[in-house]
């Protein structure tokens, strides 16, 4: 009878555990939303070095204006790119 003793405090800890656990509820989704945060800022700085080199690229290749079209969209671009993320900075990440 003495062996039966424990398992049943034990039992009745994971009980109570499970129920507070379920009445929490919003643990996980209230971080869902800073790492959403974090992969816009990452698509944003890719999306900007990728999309402005290769645009900058195509008009060099199309105007013959050999490192400068590059340099001047890829410029622009980072700067926009940085503009956004100073935007979704100002968000509150609840």
């Amino acid at each position: 009878m003495a062996e039966n003793r424990p398992n049943d405090d034990l039992d009745a800890r994971i009980a109570s555990a499970k129920a507070a656990g379920q009445s929490r509820g919003s643990g996980p989704v209230a971080q869902a939303k800073g790492y959403g945060q974090g992969s816009k800022v990452l698509a944003l700085l890719l999306g900007a070095l990728f999309g402005g080199g290769v645009m900058g690229w195509a008009l060099d290749q199309w105007l013959g204006t050999s490192p400068w079209a590059l340099l001047i969209v890829l410029t622009l671009a980072i700067i926009g790119a940085f503009l956004n993320i100073m935007k979704i900075s100002k968000e509150r990440a609840e």
